[in-house]
């Protein structure tokens, strides 16, 4: 009981032969010898690794320069997701799986491993929730233009990025104790009498809070802000036959980030549900299948940490040119040109509604900023 209580779990779990997590004592060999993906997982964590955590630093670069360049909301909120993504990409690929499990082939000591899967669960909610604010940005943005800037300006935004972070550490503090209740889920762990059925009360909360953290309430909102983004876009296209009209491509941007997220992460919650409420596998090859499954879910949700950046790329035209500057200054050992800092420009609104061109004609949405970047004047 002793050595099963002390089992190491993961966030995302690495199957043994067996049928359970990896566990002490147990070489990362046997873990990829018994895996039905053999050493795919560690190839992947890697490539993704390699790949993730160099486009996610080259984005935080990118996105700091054009948010000294321009007083943008949806820059903040994009470098703030880039960020989180970081810890996703360090904390849970790095240190949780290839690091402990397949360098040093020995769990932390249980405070240290506890301490650090808090900071896990903080990470992914932090990189799932910061999308919540920028879809009500981009909402404000397309559907109350005459508001946008009154609204949403750095200053306020900086203050709910700090917020949406402070929030979800505090969410992730419940999860200090997830390796126990994981283990004595259905079928994992083993637990009798009334203790039994006071720990499956907090298994419910827990797993439920979990699915609803990661996946059901944010997917609710972006479903739900989007589709009248959608709406609001098509109707004012058929209205508005503006010279140099474009949707935005932020907007764009946000329905792309937004509907990979759904897909990559639909699997993963699936398969906690499933794992939670259905029995332990009949057979050997029922029992490998379900391994596979879960994890070829669990690469799936941890792929939308690291194509944040190519998205970017192919949406935006700017960004790949100022990507493909900064490669190139890093390329050859040259500074780049100093930034155009924005701290007291003027800045026509980003609705998608007003083009570059017809911006003359609309002085009202005019806003000048003081240093920390919140609207001082409105010109007439």
């Amino acid at each position: 009981d002793t050595e099963e209580a002390m089992e190491h779990s993961h966030i995302f779990p690495v199957f043994s032969p067996n049928g359970s997590t990896w566990s002490p004592g147990q070489h990362p060999s046997e873990v990829t010898q018994g895996c039905p993906l053999g050493p795919l997982p560690v190839i992947y964590y890697s490539v993704l690794l390699c790949l993730g955590l160099p486009a996610n630093i080259l984005t935080v670069v990118i996105l700091s320069q054009l948010v000294l360049r321009r007083q943008k909301s949806s820059y903040n909120y994009l470098l703030a997701l880039a960020a989180a993504d970081i810890l996703v990409l360090f904390l849970i690929v790095f240190v949780d799986f290839i690091l402990e499990d397949f360098i040093l082939a020995t769990p932390l000591p249980p405070s240290l491993n506890s301490a650090v899967q808090v900071l896990e669960f903080s990470s992914i909610h932090t990189s799932i929730w910061i999308t919540v604010p920028l879809t009500i940005d981009r909402y404000i943005a397309v559907c109350h233009p005459l508001r946008y800037h009154t609204v949403s300006y750095p200053a306020r935004t900086r203050r709910v990025i700090f917020a949406v972070y402070i929030g979800c550490l505090l969410s992730a503090a419940p999860y200090y104790w997830w390796p126990e209740l994981w283990h004595s889920l259905p079928g994992v762990g083993s637990g009798g009498g009334g203790e039994g059925s006071r720990r499956t009360v907090a298994q419910h909360v827990l797993v439920w809070a979990h699915c609803a953290t990661v996946y059901l309430l944010p997917c609710t909102v972006f479903f739900s802000l989007n589709a009248v983004i959608v709406r609001k876009l098509r109707r004012r296209r058929s209205c508005f036959r503006l010279r140099g009209y474009s949707t935005g491509k932020t907007t764009a941007i946000l329905l792309a980030i937004t509907s990979i997220f759904a897909v990559l992460w639909a699997p993963r919650t699936l398969m906690i549900l499933y794992h939670f409420y259905s029995p332990p596998p009949a057979s050997q090859g029922a029992g490998r299948l379900l391994h596979m499954l879960t994890d070829l879910a669990n690469m799936l949700a941890l792929l939308n940490t690291g194509v944040n950046f190519f998205l970017y790329c192919f949406i935006s035209k700017r960004f790949r040119g100022m990507a493909a500057n900064v490669l190139r200054a890093l390329v050859h050992c040259r500074k780049q040109p100093p930034p155009f800092y924005a701290s007291h420009n003027f800045s026509i609104t980003s609705s998608p509604w007003i083009s570059p061109a017809n911006s003359h004609c609309i002085k009202m949405l005019v806003y000048q900023y003081d240093k920390n970047g919140k609207p001082i004047c409105i010109s007439s």
